[in-house]
């Protein structure tokens, strides 16, 4: 079984979310005998923004551009399970982790038109997302509209077929050091306890 773990913080070591997609990738380690992981650090080895020059077309020899949007697209499209660290970024997500997405939501290959609208091709992967929030942006708190990430990545993967990915949230981080330390012992111990498959 192959695992793609990607990373989109720019903060590194300081980063909320990377602590997460590592521990929420070794809880399935544990439980899932030869585990195959492919790792993409977004922020380290950043893709470029998506312009026509990275979109494959019908050429016998894609461009470098092209050939690392279809490397993209393959590595995604070889994982059952996929963990994807979303900090939230000015209410989104990272510009990082929006150009992979753009080179995963491809029509033929994750999702294709249909006459009843737009299907998924996407829906026997796994997704876990390890969202990090500095504010208080969950269902009921004053800044919920305000929420960009989970919406937005709810909305993407269930564009491809992915309809129930399961989040694991660290918010507050920005309010103090004892909900900084609430928030990410919490989030990490329900990666802890993640259930295998």
């Amino acid at each position: 079984m192959k695992l793609l773990h990607i990373d989109s913080s720019i903060l590194g070591e300081n980063a909320a979310s990377r602590p997460l997609t590592a521990a929420i990738v070794k809880r399935l380690k544990s439980e899932i005998p030869g585990l195959d992981v492919a790792y993409r650090d977004l922020a380290a080895e950043p893709l470029p923004h998506l312009t026509l020059a990275h979109m494959p077309g019908g050429e016998d020899t894609p461009s470098p551009d092209q050939a690392e949007s279809l490397k993209t697209l393959e590595e995604f499209l070889a994982a059952e399970i996929v963990v994807i660290g979303a900090p939230m970024y000015n209410f989104t997500i990272p510009s990082q982790l929006k150009a992979w997405i753009d080179r995963v939501l491809i029509a033929g290959k994750t999702f294709r038109y249909t006459d009843k609208g737009a299907e998924g091709l996407a829906g026997s992967k796994r997704v876990i997302i390890a969202v990090s929030r500095g504010g208080l942006y969950g269902p009921g708190s004053p800044s919920e509209s305000a929420e960009h990430v989970e919406s937005y990545l709810r909305s993407a993967m269930a564009f491809i077929g992915i309809d129930n990915p399961e989040f694991i949230i660290a918010e507050g981080l920005k309010l103090g050091p004892e909900q900084y330390d609430a928030a990410l012992t919490g989030a990490l111990k329900e990666a802890a306890e993640l259930r295998a498959a």
